[in-house]
């Protein structure tokens, strides 16, 4: 079964594929956080908005390869439909992607997606940007201590279209302000008992 987790920037993502990946004895597949733009990206957005799109891009289509010759379970802290639906439209957006760089991202971003598979199940970590904020403090990584406010706000606006407008697959909503799955066993199980539905599901097919 492959699993996915979504949800904007400080919304638990890791945490929650390391507790499934734990209880399903599955293999987890992180996003790449060594992206060599990041940091001058959240200096200069305008600069380095393609650069660091592209980079995650890449990474990601190199992970979706390596999951169609993976065995068993798989759990992927966020997808490759974020980075395109998500970051990159936002930025183009906001003008600090300019359209033909858009335009040349989304070509690319197409032709990887027809290539591999959609989850089985996306989980969407649905988090307020207070939230958001004091989860990012909290985890204290230098070159995120800057991300405006009004920012995520974006995301998580662009989260919400997304999932309740564009995407297409079978979505698990959890409401990460009043669900602490890291302290409460209870929301885990919660979780566990959604996922083993839709495994049943899939079975009868």
């Amino acid at each position: 079964m492959y699993i996915a987790i979504a949800g904007n920037i400080g919304s638990g993502k890791t945490s929650l594929t390391e507790i499934l990946t734990e209880h399903y004895k599955a293999t987890a597949y992180f996003e790449d956080s060594n992206n060599p733009y990041i940091a001058d990206f959240y200096e200069d957005m305008n600069r380095w908005s393609f650069n660091l799109q592209v980079y995650f891009l890449g990474a990601k289509i190199n992970q979706q390869v390596a999951m169609l010759e993976t065995k068993g379970d798989i759990i992927q802290d966020r997808t490759i439909y974020e980075d395109a639906h998500i970051f990159a439209s936002n930025l183009h957006q906001m003008g600090l992607m300019s359209s033909r760089d858009f335009s040349t991202y989304m070509n690319i971003f197409k032709m990887a997606t027809d290539l591999v598979p959609s989850p089985d199940l996306l989980i969407y970590l649905r988090a307020s940007v207070p939230t958001l904020i004091n989860q990012i403090r909290k985890r204290g990584r230098d070159y995120e201590m800057s991300i405006d406010e009004g920012y995520l706000s974006r995301l998580n606006d662009k989260y919400n279209d997304w999932v309740d407008n564009i995407y297409e697959g079978e979505v698990l909503t959890i409401d990460v302000d009043n669900t602490d799955f890291v302290a409460n066993p209870e929301a885990v199980d919660a979780i566990v008992a959604h996922i083993d539905k839709v495994r049943a599901k899939l079975a009868t097919k």
